[in-house]
C-alpha cells in the first residue's frame, strides 16, 4: 500500500496537450514523438492510431509507491504486446477515483480496471461503465465485492486466505503474540488479511491501527506498543515500506520480535536477505496489472472472460523466505516482482 500524495489525472475530452503526450508515453509502441515505433505490430494487435484499443486503470495506489509501480509496470507490459493506448492513474481519496472512473467513461475508453479498497464507492461509476458498455475488471481489492459490484472478472490474492496462511506460518515459527498492524481503517483487503492471521493463529493476536499516510507516526506507535508489552514477539506489517520502518520499531524499542510483511519490494527481499525481515508474502503485483490489461483485450477483440465470470483469478499468496528470496530478488531488481 502506498504513502506519498496522490497523482490526480483528468480523462476530459478537453484534455491538454502535455497530458496528451504523457498518455502517448504510457502507451504501447507510441515514440516521444506520437508516431508508432512499430506501425505493422501494433495494426495486427490492437489497431493503430485513433483506432487503437484505450484502455484506463484507475487504482488506489499513490504515485511512486514501489507495489503500485509493479501494478503499473505489469500493465504497461500487456499494452505493449497487445498494442492498446493505456492510461494508468491512482488517486488514495475514494471518491477521486470513482471520477477518474466516471472521466474514463465519458471518454468511452474500450476498458477499464479498477481496484476496490472501499467497493461501495464504487459501484455506481462501475454501473456507469457498463451502461455505456465497457467492460470492467478488478485487480488487487476486493476480493469480497468484485461480483456485487458487477465486474467482469477479478485478479488478485484472496486475502483472507492469505491471512490464514500467515497465521499458519507462525505457528510453525513458533510465535506467540503477534502483532497485525493496520494502516489504513476500512481497506477491505488490508483488514482481511489481519482478520485471517487471527483466525489460524494459535498465539495472541493483536490489532494495531496507524495513519499509513505519516510513516513517521507509524515508526512512533509501532515503537510504542513494543515497548508497552515485551510479549510481542512477532510484528506483522501490510507493506514494504512499513515492513522496513517496523524494523526500525523493533530496533528502539530493544524488542526481540520479529519483523513479517505481506508484499515485496527491492529494498524488502535484502532486508529478508539480512535476516532483518522473517518473510514476506508476494502476491505478484506485476502479474495483476498485466493480466487486467491483457484480460480486456482478449474480451474485446474475442470474447474471453478469464475465470470464467465465476471465479476470480488468484496471483498470491507465495512466501519469499531466505531460502528463495536470491531467485525471487533476480526479478525485484527488474521491477517485475
Amino acid at each position: 500500500m502506498s504513502t506519498s500524495h496522490p497523482s490526480t489525472h483528468s480523462f476530459g475530452p478537453l484534455r491538454a496537450a502535455a497530458f496528451a503526450a504523457a498518455v502517448c508515453l504510457l502507451a504501447a509502441g507510441c515514440s516521444a514523438f506520437g508516431g508508432d515505433e512499430d506501425g505493422s505490430a501494433a495494426d495486427a494487435a490492437g489497431g493503430s492510431g485513433s483506432n487503437r484499443m484505450k484502455i484506463v486503470m484507475v487504482t488506489h495506489g499513490d504515485e511512486g509507491d514501489a507495489f503500485w509501480d509493479r501494478v503499473r509496470k505489469g500493465a504497461e507490459a500487456a499494452a505493449a504486446k497487445d498494442g492498446v493506448d493505456l492510461t494508468y492513474a491512482g488517486d488514495a481519496d475514494t471518491a477521486d477515483q470513482a471520477d477518474l472512473v466516471r472521466d474514463a467513461v465519458r471518454d468511452k475508453v474500450d476498458g477499464i480496471a479498477v481496484t476496490l479498497a472501499k467497493s461501495q464507492a464504487m459501484k455506481a461509476p462501475v454501473a456507469e461503465a457498463k451502461a455505456a458498455g465497457i467492460p470492467v475488471v478488478g485487480l488487487n481489492s476486493g476480493m469480497d465485492a468484485w461480483r456485487g459490484t458487477g465486474l467482469l472478472t477479478y485478479f488478485g490474492q484472496d486475502e483472507s486466505v492469505a491471512g490464514r496462511a500467515v497465521g499458519d506460518k507462525l505457528n510453525s515459527l513458533k510465535a506467540k503474540h503477534a502483532l497485525c498492524v493496520i494502516h489504513e481503517r476500512g481497506n477491505v483487503a488490508v483488514e482481511a488479511r489481519c482478520a485471517g492471521v487471527k483466525k489460524t493463529f494459535e498465539g495472541e493476536t493483536e490489532m494495531l491501527y496507524v495513519e499509513g499516510s505519516d510513516m513517521e507516526a507509524v515508526r512512533t506507535s509501532v515503537t510504542a506498543r513494543l515497548k508497552q508489552d515485551n510479549s510481542i514477539d512477532e510484528v506483522v506489517m501490510n507493506g514494504a515500506a512499513f515492513a522496513l520502518t517496523a524494523v526500525d520499531s523493533v530496533d528502539e524499542a530493544g524488542s526481540k520480535a520479529q519483523v513479517a510483511t505481506f508484499d515485496l519490494s527491492e529494498d524488502l527481499i535484502a532486508a529478508i536477505k539480512r535476516g532483518d525481515i522473517q518473510f514476506a508474502v508476494d502476491q505478484q503485483p506485476y502479474l495483476q496489472g498485466y493480466l487486467s490489461v491483457d484480460a480486456l483485450w482478449l474480451y474485446r477483440t474475442n470474447g474471453n472472460v478469464s475465470g470464467g465470470t465465476e471465479a476470480p483469478v488468484l496471483t498470491g499468496p507465495a512466501f519469499v523466505t531466505r531460502e528463495n528470496a536470491d531467485e525471487v530478488g533476480k526479478y525485484a531488481a527488474g521491477g517485475t516482482r
